[in-house]
């Protein structure tokens, strides 16, 4: 797993801001940890082995409180920005994904499963937030904070530095081997979850068929056996998650002993004075504690990664193409098409207009006076030898309402598709008014529908 997705500073911009505030933070706060150490080192030595008064040492004691409030209020700041940061790219994430579904959905061949497509955009994303708040947080801190920390406990005990640097990478060694398998019982629980959601949905869905055939209760029984399924799948996840704390909680115990031993024997044969083994036993800590959380908060951001990813191959999939600078905005294929009615040899597309074709687009006429005329409109799904549609003609007027009725498979949501823009139909005519559905602006034309 990559620490850092590039997809989602493609479709989520919100994050960009945010790991730029993270690293201003990060190293704001990796030199307050080293000033806190110091200051601590120096009060305690002061007091202890130079017998210093209290009056001497309330300026070094001032310090120390203002940095440790300083902390406290740059731990503030950072979960303050990454709150905000984490609505906004969930949002934008979510936006890109919902503006996308439609345009895979409108031809059956690409559709997805209605529970499953409602999982990821609700519960999937917002899963999000751990990943903002705890994982990458940790993910700057623990890129910069043992860096600093080695680097000050080096200019004070080359040993205990030498420890430090020679065992810290112990924990980003164990945080990969349990990480995969995180990673794939957190993808199985997401899976099982999708599954739950759709075969509910199916079963709402055909309740009354089912009451007439008397099958509702062995459906019940089915969503019973899934849910089962994913009760198990996450209680597995969570025992991983525990058995991965302890084993990243052990090692560095056991590093930072090392560290403490080696200061200890030192001090007692007197080749190391007070301050500067206090502060590399002080700062020693500070270096492991950002890896072991981030071990500790992958969990926490694993679902929401999973989801990530998952929401990613529906927006990079093959068809229309999503334009992520325009959110919504966009819609229609930005490859060869066949020519419809209205093109001019199947039209050049304007990938960065959401598709429409590169000639003049026409404002939308005024819908209050407009009606809307469908004549001869026929449709074809490629791989497919019986149309869609073949022949269908209606007229709305300005106020009138319609119903579509027909069995399933009659053509109803293909039709919806052609007037929404998502699927070009193989003959036939769209007029809006008197102009024709194809030479109009297709983002404006879309403001004024709702599906």
């Amino acid at each position: 797993m990559r620490a850092l997705d590039p997809r989602l500073l493609r479709y989520a911009r919100a994050t960009r801001t945010f790991l730029i505030a993270s690293v201003a933070l990060g190293s704001l706060g990796a030199f307050l940890i080293v000033a806190q150490a110091w200051l601590l080192a120096d009060v305690v030595a002061g007091a202890f082995v130079h017998d210093e008064s209290l009056a001497r040492l309330r300026t070094a004691i001032v310090a120390l409180l203002a940095v440790v409030l300083a902390r406290a209020i740059l731990a503030w700041a950072a979960e303050l920005a990454s709150a905000r940061a984490s609505a906004r790219a969930k949002s934008q994430l979510r936006g890109a994904l919902t503006a996308r579904i439609p345009e895979l959905c409108a031809e059956p061949s690409r559709a997805w499963r209605t529970g499953e497509l409602t999982v990821l955009a609700t519960r999937g994303i917002d899963a999000l937030d751990g990943y903002f708040s705890l994982y990458l947080p940790q993910l700057v801190l623990a890129a910069i904070v043992p860096v600093v920390a080695i680097a000050s406990i080096l200019s004070a005990d080359w040993i205990s530095a030498a420890i430090v640097a020679f065992t810290i990478p112990l924990i980003p060694l164990f945080m990969a081997l349990v990480g995969a398998t995180t990673r794939e019982r957190v993808d199985r629980q997401l899976r099982t979850l999708e599954r739950l959601a759709g075969h509910f949905l199916d079963v709402v869905a055909g309740l009354p068929t089912l009451k007439v055939f008397g099958r509702a209760k062995a459906q019940a029984s089915q969503i019973r056996a899934i849910a089962e399924r994913y009760r198990q799948a996450a209680l597995s996840t969570l025992r991983v998650t525990f058995l991965s704390s302890l084993i990243l909680e052990l090692v560095a115990t056991i590093a930072v002993a090392l560290v403490a031993v080696a200061i200890g024997l030192r001090l007692m044969g007197g080749h190391l004075s007070l301050r500067p083994a206090l502060f590399a036993l002080v700062l020693a800590p500070e270096a492991y504690l950002p890896l072991r959380k981030l071990g500790a908060n992958y969990h926490a951001s694993a679902e929401g990664l999973a989801a990530a990813d998952q929401a990613f191959a529906i927006l990079e999939a093959p068809g229309p193409v999503f334009d992520g600078s325009r959110g919504s905005r966009g819609g229609l294929p930005a490859r060869a098409r066949k020519a419809g009615p209205g093109d001019v040899g199947g039209g050049v597309f304007d990938g960065s207009r959401g598709g429409l074709p590169a000639r003049a687009r026409k404002a939308v006429p005024d819908m209050t006076h407009a009606g809307l005329t469908v004549e001869g409109l026929s449709v074809t799904y490629p791989g497919r030898s019986e149309p869609a549609l073949e022949g269908v003609s209606l007229a709305v007027q300005p106020g009138e309402t319609i119903a579509l009725v027909g069995p399933s498979g009659a053509g109803k949501s293909t039709l919806i598709g052609v007037l929404l823009g998502l699927v070009q139909p193989d003959a036939g005519s769209i007029r809006i008014g008197d102009v024709e559905l194809a030479d109009l602006d297709q983002a404006a034309w879309r403001a004024q529908l709702a599906w």
